[in-house]
């Protein structure tokens, strides 16, 4: 299993993780569900028309943050997010998570993805047990 495919795993089990973007200079923290893997890559998506989107593209540094529900463990990501305009990832992720497809055609949103790139992720067992620290 590669790291990328372990972090899609464990945010699977997590459902819902934090994603840290860069506005005016300070860190500005929302939580996202949404990430796939394909063709070997770790993307994330958000929509076009929200301010993290904008945040991506004027400074991509990235911060990711998510623990198990069952608190046997969380995990860190620090990274740049690469924004991918390829429409095949807009159709896979409406693939993966299908009742966003007629909610962004409904109201004419588009679906930016992206993934991470000089990233470093660490895995943290329990509350502050051992760590493992990654790059990809």
């Amino acid at each position: 299993m590669t790291v990328k495919q372990e972090i899609d795993g464990f945010l699977t089990e997590c459902g819902m993780f934090f994603f840290s973007t860069v506005k005016d200079g300070a860190p500005i923290t929302r939580p996202l569900g949404f990430h796939m893997m394909h063709d070997d890559e770790l993307y994330f998506g958000v929509g076009t028309f929200k301010e993290v989107y904008a945040q991506i593209a004027a400074n991509p540094n990235v911060y990711v943050c998510a623990a198990k529900p069952d608190k046997s463990g969380w995990l860190r990501i620090s990274a740049k997010a690469v924004c991918d305009d390829d429409p095949a990832l807009v159709d896979a992720c409406f693939q993966t998570m299908p009742e966003m497809k007629g909610i962004y055609d409904a109201n004419g949103w588009k679906m930016g993805i992206f993934h991470l790139e000089d990233a470093t992720v660490t895995f943290v067992e329990g509350f502050m047990g051992s760590t493992r620290t990654e790059t990809f």
